[in-house]
């Protein structure tokens, strides 16, 4: 009987070490299905990235059945039940890493937080499939530091889906919006006093709608992200110009020295004179 699918996998067991401190590959491998079949699990300690190299088929999560082309990606949880099936016209070709690890809850929390599909289409699928390639060719050599490396490279790849996912709901309806706008502004006008009732007003946009859809966007408040660049630039003037801490603080858009001060120590656990010195 021909087999339901070709497929190369590489399986690994990670040190204590690797379980502890790192990302680390539980199951990676490609995938040339030869007739459709369902392939359906729920409640595993894992996280699944895949792209769709060629074909079609289908991914069922979470209750919800979704059309999956070449071209897409796919992130999922795989403690939630899911299953997944080639089209039997064209069928697909996978590539995919079962991962887990230190930090793998909070990347997948975070990417949740942001209201972002499972399932989502870059615009160029290469960065993905070349770290994918690069991964799988490691797990196969099994070369010093491997699970290091392996860390690296799934690091990599999480940051890709954050930042290549951008196709439908972030890039189209909200970077090319109100909240890119709204970010240019906040470069533009730090030194000055800015209220969210201010931005709403300017924009014409509800200032709740406007602050779910910015940390939607950029995944931080329009408040931590003004305190931010207020900070970066007074660290520029601590270390590049002889200004006094008080001109520095009029200067970024802090009321007074003191809150600068205080902003400062907790950002950097450091006074800004202290910074100065060390810098």
């Amino acid at each position: 009987m021909m087999a339901k699918s070709l497929s190369d996998r590489v399986l690994a067991t990670p040190s204590s070490y690797a379980k502890k401190h790192y990302l680390y590959v539980q199951e990676i491998g490609t995938l040339t299905s030869m007739e459709p079949h369902v392939s359906s699990r729920e409640n595993i300690s894992s996280y699944l990235f895949l792209t769709v190299l060629k074909g079609e088929g289908y991914l069922t999560y979470r209750g919800r059945k979704h059309y999956i082309q070449a071209g897409d990606c796919v992130y999922i949880n795989c403690r939630n039940q899911y299953a997944h099936e080639s089209s039997a016209e064209h069928p697909w070709t996978l590539m995919w890493v079962h991962f887990n690890g230190n930090g793998a809850d909070d990347f997948y929390q975070a990417y949740q937080g942001q209201d972002r599909s499972s399932i989502f289409h870059p615009a160029d699928t290469a960065p993905f499939t070349d770290s994918l390639t690069a991964l799988f060719g490691l797990m196969q050599a099994k070369p010093s530091l491997m699970e290091l490396s392996a860390h690296k490279y799934l690091t990599d790849i999480i940051t890709l889906i954050f930042t290549e996912n951008r196709a439908e709901g972030v890039q189209g309806a909200s970077v090319s919006g109100k909240p890119a706008q709204v970010r240019q502004y906040l470069e533009e006008h730090y030194m000055e006093k800015i209220s969210l009732e201010e931005l709403s007003s300017l924009f014409y946009i509800s200032k709740y709608y406007l602050s779910r859809e910015y940390k939607k966007t950029y995944g931080i408040t329009i408040g931590s992200d003004l305190t931010a660049r207020r900070l970066s630039h007074a660290k520029s003037l601590l270390r590049f110009s002889d200004s006094s801490i008080e001109e520095i603080a009029a200067l970024c858009g802090f009321a007074d020295a003191g809150y600068f001060i205080k902003v400062f120590k907790k950002a950097e656990n450091m006074t800004p004179l202290e910074y100065r010195k060390k810098w």
